[in-house]
């Protein structure tokens, strides 16, 4: 599982995931990538089941890169436990996902191929996807930033 070596603080506020992507929001790496389409906390077990999904169906071809990372620490209190005394101990770590964001990239084989793994990537997260290749995104980029 994806987690941070060390943090400054155990736990956190729950925060907001007002807005769009600001960062992460263009294909660096690969010629396709898996782009969130809503706001979402996707744990860690799910980025490495969906990375699993996507090297399994490319038999470890190409080139599989991922762009998120779950550094935000979720506590929770344990059952039938009575309000107060306190915040609950750490359970698992979230990465914050807003809509825009590139999770996953993927290249080095086919276009079917990759657009097949990400369909079988994306069933594993928790938030609406899209598959995009680098053609796609770029002139949406180029458009938005004048």
């Amino acid at each position: 599982m994806l987690m941070p070596k060390r943090v400054k603080r155990r736990k956190q506020f729950r925060g907001t995931m007002a807005g769009k992507a600001m960062r992460g929001n263009t294909i660096t790496y690969g010629e396709y990538g898996l782009v969130a389409t809503e706001p979402c906390w996707i744990k860690s077990n799910q980025i490495e089941a969906a990375r699993v999904a996507m090297t399994r169906y490319t038999k470890r071809g190409g080139r599989v890169w991922i762009k998120i990372f779950p550094d935000k620490p979720v506590t929770a209190k344990p059952a039938e436990t009575r309000m107060g005394s306190g915040k609950g101990s750490l359970e698992y770590w979230v990465a914050v996902v807003k809509p825009g964001r590139v999770l996953y990239e993927i290249g080095g084989i086919p276009e079917e191929t990759a657009r097949e793994a990400l369909r079988l990537a994306s069933h594993k997260l928790p938030c609406k996807c899209k598959i995009v290749s680098k053609a796609d995104l770029e002139p949406a980029q180029e458009g938005g930033a004048k």
